[in-house]
């Protein structure tokens, strides 16, 4: 949910809690949350780029969405519910990230309720694209989610692994492969 395409509102509030908040560096392949920890922040991407992924007991990945600059991560319902989340939340790239302690969050939204309209508005946009996203999966074929993956998030085709687009389309590495070169992106 890139923080850049909301209202001026929005905008200012983001600002305000980036105040709020500590920034932290991490390093390709350093976890912001891992499966199974219980989350008590979350963050603000300044730079960089994050990917959330499921990890099966036998190894093998399926990634659920990419995070770069601008945007907000969280593993919030395993947050909210003080419980181990399910997947892990990586760093793919260097990246640096604004986090925000859930307990603190908490008291701001106990002050003021300006912060409950700009959670409102983050739940709202992140389901928004969950029920997209679903959607896809469910009525579309494989090389139609990428088509849409290019074109949505054109940028990112460069910056990540093939196997990591791969995993977030739901296919192998060698399907993909073929997808691209039928499409001609070799």
């Amino acid at each position: 949910m890139n923080l850049y395409t909301m209202n001026e509102t929005i905008q200012q509030l983001i600002s305000e809690l980036k105040s709020e908040g500590r920034e932290h560096r991490y390093s390709p392949k350093e976890f912001f949350i891992r499966a199974g920890q219980i989350p008590k922040k979350f963050g603000i991407v300044q730079t960089g780029l994050f990917r959330y992924y499921y990890l099966t007991d036998d190894g093998k990945e399926f990634t659920k969405v990419f995070m770069p600059e601008h945007n907000v991560i969280s593993a919030y319902s395993a947050m909210i519910a003080a419980s181990p989340a399910c997947y892990n939340i990586e760093a793919i790239e260097p990246s640096t990230v604004i986090e925000i302690d859930y307990d603190h969050w908490q008291k701001l939204r106990q002050c003021d309720s300006k912060w409950d309209r700009l959670l409102i508005f983050l739940l709202e946009k992140g389901y928004s694209i969950k029920e997209k996203r679903e959607r896809e999966f469910l009525l579309l074929d494989a090389e139609s989610r990428y088509r849409i993956f290019l074109q949505e998030h054109a940028d990112l085709d460069k910056r990540l692994k093939q196997h990591m687009i791969a995993s977030y389309l739901g296919i192998t590495p060698i399907a993909l492969s073929r997808i691209r070169k039928d499409i001609n992106l070799g």
